[in-house]
């Protein structure tokens, strides 16, 4: 179920924060997104947090050249609402971003218990959300291309 055009072009959000995981994620997603299409043009970007990751997609919506852009952070619930308040903010945004430019925003912002949580989501094959948000961004861009007459 691969697009296999050309002239797609996507980008990678990521969050520096929880590197060990943000990075599994992104590397994830850019080989499948490899396998899916390999011509297509991938670029990365990275925020310092997650909380940082709305500003970059914004900005790189606004240059219409990407045909999707995939964001990935990890942020763990502790003690307090933070990482709840985040994930939610961040979810909102993305979600707003992807409206307001009409391209295809996924939102791999996780927010996990624990480390094991972690692991098998960003460092497994199994469940590896970074392969399953490559996948969905292939499937939305086929589809945001039908609905276009492209």
């Amino acid at each position: 179920m691969a697009v296999r055009t050309s002239n797609t072009s996507y980008a990678i959000v990521a969050s520096q924060y929880n590197l060990k995981y943000t990075q599994g994620l992104a590397d994830s997603a850019f080989q499948e997104l490899k396998m899916l299409e390999p011509a297509a043009g991938l670029q990365a970007f990275w925020a310092p947090g997650a909380f940082e990751i709305p500003l970059l997609v914004k900005l790189l919506a606004a240059q219409s050249k990407y045909d999707a852009i995939l964001t990935f952070g990890v942020l763990f619930e502790g003690e307090t609402a933070h990482a709840s308040l985040v994930a939610q903010s961040v979810t909102q945004a993305l979600q707003q971003i992807a409206i307001d430019h009409e391209v295809p925003v996924l939102d791999g912002v996780l927010l996990l218990t624990s480390k094991e949580q972690a692991d098998a989501r960003c460092l497994g094959a199994e469940i590896n959300r970074g392969i399953e948000v490559a996948r969905a961004a292939t499937l939305t861009v086929r589809a945001v291309r039908e609905i276009r007459g492209r």
